[in-house]
């Protein structure tokens, strides 16, 4: 239990970094989920849209320290390769 005012001030900082943490991070993985979803329906307009507005998402994410900036890249650049082997 934080004992000091400073210590009671940074857990409420904290809760509130979290959330908004929370929901960044969960909209990034539902945009991922529609460039999955497009890709699993062989639709290549569909999954390019999705893609373009996937990427900078999980680009800010990483930006913020939600997601590491290696990770966040190489998801993006398996999801491109993933969308350009539609087409072919």
């Amino acid at each position: 239990m934080a004992n000091t005012s400073s210590a009671k001030k940074a857990v409420r900082k904290i809760a509130r970094r979290t959330e908004v943490n929370r929901a960044r991070r969960t909209q990034m993985r539902t945009f991922v989920k529609k460039v999955e979803e497009a890709i699993a329906s062989g639709d290549q307009a569909a999954a390019q849209a999705a893609l373009a507005a996937a990427q900078p998402l999980m680009m800010r994410a990483a930006q913020k320290g939600i997601v590491h900036k290696n990770s966040a890249s190489r998801k993006i650049s398996r999801l491109s390769a993933r969308v350009k082997k539609i087409a072919a």
